[in-house]
């Protein structure tokens, strides 16, 4: 798969006809065969091809092509639905998308210097700037992230020191209905082994413990795998066969390491206890869905008796606006891409 670039006049085309809008003298855009805008996206793990899946169905009803950045495909399983590409299959491209600043999006950029730059943040980081952030900050024509919350720490970790548009997650645009199961927690995990894809996050003993008690007090554990996570850690449980997020509807309670998909699942409506480690370091933002945090796991059939959800104050400053998110980044990226085909 090879990335042309196309002029401003067709990737405003392939915006309106995404919108199903009339150009060129009432000629339906969707009737004209001009290429269509082509996005690449960059992450900090170089296979995590599950923060780029939310884009999917926005992606499909613009008529866009997006595709993730991947140093190789040995890390990709077979049927995952988002297209990949690396590096030297690339000439040209309309945007690149980095959702992170650790090796491999500021390696991408690097290599595409002469295309657009966006970042976007799609997974949580810390308030700490990236060694890296300042080989290409600079070239940044936009700056997005969830929440106000997760702008502010987005702020820091780039060290842009500018306006960052909020969009929310794509994560909520299609939230489930909360029907929970009466004696049902969902036990969020966490990353137990790093890999070449990323890090791992301490805290899963504590988790694996507090889960056990709570399996002895009369809970049924339902448990949301980290796509990364090792799966036999866990089959003594029901393991979900759908998204975490899905998964939560089911719960009364959820704990876990927290994370990315902890806003998420308040969201939903789901009161969250996490379970936090001495060596974790986590944004404050994520603990404050939390109705409370453990250290032990004998505090845990306590904390899941008396969770209770986040209120709405608290779930704006972290998961930020719900419901149209998608369609909110894509025209921050399309904005992004107009103005530099306009340059």
């Amino acid at each position: 798969m090879t990335f042309n670039a196309v002029s401003r006049r067709s990737l405003l085309t392939g915006a309106l006809a995404g919108a199903g809008l009339a150009v060129l003298g009432g000629t339906s855009a969707r009737a004209m065969t001009r290429p269509a805008p082509r996005v690449l996206i960059a992450t900090n793990e170089p296979w995590g091809t599950y923060h780029a899946a939310p884009l999917l169905p926005e992606a499909r009803r613009l008529g866009w092509d997006l595709a993730q950045l991947v140093p190789d495909r040995s890390g990709i399983k077979p049927g995952d639905p988002v297209p990949v590409v690396l590096p030297g299959e690339v000439s040209e491209a309309d945007l690149l998308v980095v959702t992170g600043a650790g090796d491999w999006p500021a390696d991408c950029a690097a290599r595409l210097r002469r295309v657009p730059l966006v970042a976007s943040s799609l997974a949580y980081q810390l308030p700490v700037e990236a060694p890296r952030a300042k080989e290409f900050r600079g070239r940044l024509r936009a700056v997005t992230a969830s929440s106000p919350a997760e702008a502010a720490v987005f702020d820091d970790y780039l060290g842009t020191r500018r306006p960052i548009e909020v969009v929310g997650t794509p994560q909520t645009d299609d939230l489930p209905r909360h029907a929970p199961e009466a004696g049902t927690v969902l036990v969020l995990t966490s990353v137990t082994r790093s890999s070449e894809s990323g890090g791992s996050a301490p805290g899963t003993e504590l988790l694996l413990a507090a889960a056990e008690r709570l399996a002895a007090a009369g809970r049924h554990i339902l448990v949301g795998l980290h796509p990364r996570e090792d799966r036999s850690l866990w089959e003594r449980y029901e393991i979900s066969t759908v998204p975490s997020v899905q998964a939560s509807a089911r719960a009364e309670v959820a704990i876990g390491i927290p994370g990315t998909v902890f806003p998420v699942v308040a969201a939903v409506g789901v009161p969250l206890v996490g379970c936090t480690d001495p060596a974790l370091r986590i944004p404050d933002y994520l603990l404050s869905v939390c109705s409370s945090t453990i250290t032990s796991a004998d505090d845990a059939v306590t904390a899941i008796g008396t969770a209770r959800p986040v209120s709405r104050k608290v779930l704006y400053e972290a998961v930020g606006p719900v419901g149209g998110s998608a369609r909110r980044l894509f025209k921050v990226w399309r904005k992004a891409g107009l103005r530099a085909h306009a340059a």
